[in-house]
């Protein structure tokens, strides 16, 4: 069955397991944000609403030509950034370290994977869609430690989904529940994990997961039912607390979200 990337929005608001709420440090004003998979979707509205909430915006793209046209248009700051690629995380971190460093890293890259039957889905594949969406935040994440560690409000917000919610998966009332697209579900409930286990490592940082819902992008065709605006919604509230609010929590646009 065909993979859709992210499923509505998880009411029901609880209290995700393992969080803390204990306060990190005020941010600066203007806090300095990497989005990786900035030139389009999420990543782009992302970049654009972080902008205009007076961040400066360093925009990820792996394409080069895309990624600076993106950054322009908005205003940001292009970096070329392939998450799969030690070598090129290695130098933008080094390109946004030598500009000043960073305050908040929102990991967004990533792909729904092969669009096949699931019989059909081989290891290939799957190296394929954790390789992208879970191995490249590890990747993306090392990297940009030590610039995060020295600012005042670190911040990573990792945009997992409602897709890899066992709650939601389970739920026959919930839209996620009727799809099967193992290696992407199962790769967003990676992200999910390791949000929280980063979270209790680095207690001094705010490091929380974003459900965007399901959203029209050109990952699913534009079949979403939210806008981009909304589907932005959670993971922009993570950005711009400025180092406050509780840790390893998993939330969409209405709330703290079911693991």
């Amino acid at each position: 069955m065909t993979t859709t990337p992210d499923a509505a929005a998880v009411p029901n608001a609880t209290t995700a397991p393992g969080a803390t709420t204990t306060p990190g440090p005020t941010t600066a004003q203007n806090p300095t944000t990497l989005i990786t998979g900035a030139n389009k979707g999420l990543g782009y509205e992302t970049a654009r609403r972080l902008i205009a909430a007076g961040h400066t915006v360093w925009m990820g793209a792996r394409d080069e030509a895309r990624g600076r046209a993106a950054a322009e248009a908005l205003g940001g700051r292009f970096v070329q950034l392939d998450v799969t690629s030690d070598a090129s995380v290695a130098a933008a971190a080094e390109t946004i370290g030598a500009a000043g460093g960073l305050d908040v890293l929102v990991n967004n890259a990533g792909i729904t994977g092969p669009r096949r039957a699931i019989d059909e889905l081989t290891a290939a594949d799957a190296e394929l869609v954790f390789g992208t969406n879970v191995v490249s935040i590890v990747r993306v994440t090392h990297a940009m430690l030590p610039l995060l560690r020295a600012s005042d409000a670190p911040t990573i917000v990792n945009v997992s989904s409602g897709m890899g919610s066992f709650d939601a998966v389970l739920d026959p009332q919930r839209l996620e529940s009727n799809i099967i697209a193992p290696l992407y579900q199962s790769s967003k409930s990676a992200v999910t994990m390791l949000t929280v286990q980063y979270a209790k490592a680095f207690p001094e940082m705010r490091i929380n997961a974003a459900d965007p819902g399901y959203t029209a992008t050109d990952l699913n065709g534009n079949n979403g039912l939210q806008t981009v605006e909304e589907g932005t919604d959670a993971v922009v509230d993570l950005a711009t607390r400025g180092g406050a609010g509780p840790t390893g929590t998993f939330i969409d646009r209405a709330g703290v979200a079911r693991f």
